[in-house]
């Protein structure tokens, strides 16, 4: 499987906003794709579908920036690749031929685990300090 770039880049920057959550300050695009290496112009793709998804919310001007609209311990990598990417999860196998049912049936049970995957995962173990660098919005 492959992951795409704009999910990696999602739940970077989800990151990077779970660790400022609850701080009355709005995290600003300039600073958050400086802290995590993305070009503004994606990261405000991004940001927009994100704010659409209702995962993030937006203020314009001035006092303007970025905040997350829940918990980070509310939020799951569910939540984010339906989002960004809904045909990582929403794949579908044709059932022809003599073994066409059985393996439809067995990728069933991988999307089933892999979904059950990314609900148990947090946006707040994304953002755990493991003693690396940390940059500050």
């Amino acid at each position: 499987m492959k992951l795409s770039v704009k999910v990696e880049y999602a739940c970077r920057v989800l990151a990077q906003l779970a660790r400022h959550y609850g701080s009355q300050e709005l995290a600003h695009i300039e600073a958050l794709a400086k802290a995590e290496e993305i070009s503004p112009n994606y990261l405000a793709q991004i940001l927009g579908d994100l704010r659409n998804g209702g995962l993030i919310i937006s203020r314009r001007g001035k006092f303007g920036g970025y905040a997350l609209a829940h918990r980070p311990e509310a939020i799951t990598l569910y939540d984010i690749v339906y989002v960004i990417d809904p045909e990582l999860i929403e794949f579908q196998v044709g059932q022809e031929g003599a073994s066409g049912k059985r393996v439809s049936e067995v990728w069933a049970e991988v999307q089933a685990q892999f979904v059950k995957a990314l609900k148990e995962h947090t946006l707040e173990s994304l953002a755990e300090d493991r003693g690396e660098e940390m940059y500050h919005i």
